[in-house]
């Protein structure tokens, strides 16, 4: 069985700024939908930082997520894994002496950032999404929550 490391890339290069609709359905189709108009066309909702929408007749509430100050995304493409043999001479050496230990292929690629993004629009089907419900909206500030208590750590540690 062969394990697959990736390395992100760093963002510094990326200056696009993508728009980030998370959808409460699965769309297989992976490419161009020209014009998109004809398919989606938000409209500005009655509260603030809301839009509403159609898609398949069916009515999406959509609310605008900004994620906190010195946080951003990113949407990155992975490149396909190289396989060990396809690596430079002294990383070879390292992963001759990591099949010695196991029987494992070890895999590796990169993530190269296309765009990042501050702000992410939820929708849902019969209400604005809240994290008491979403399930996602709800693991982001846990996860942003749980990053946060890490840094502190970290802090806490290197001034002692």
């Amino acid at each position: 069985m062969s394990h697959s490391i990736f390395a992100v890339k760093s963002q510094d290069s990326v200056q696009k700024k993508a728009h980030v609709h998370l959808l409460p359905c699965r769309i297989h189709h992976d490419g161009n939908v020209d014009p998109m108009d004809s398919y989606w066309d938000p409209s500005e909702g009655q509260a603030d930082r809301t839009k509403t929408a159609y898609l398949r007749g069916r009515k999406l509430n959509g609310k605008a997520v900004k994620l906190p100050e010195g946080y951003y995304g990113s949407i990155v493409e992975k490149s396909e894994p190289k396989k060990p043999e396809d690596t430079k001479q002294e990383e070879t050496v390292e992963v001759i002496d990591l099949e010695e230990e196991s029987d494992d292929q070890l895999e590796t690629g990169t993530m190269q950032g296309k765009a990042t993004f501050d702000e992410v629009m939820i929708w849902n089907h019969e209400s604005l999404a809240d994290s008491g419900e979403d399930p996602y909206l709800r693991g982001m500030e846990e996860w942003i929550s749980f990053a946060e208590q890490v840094r502190q750590i970290r802090i806490i540690n290197a001034t002692a």
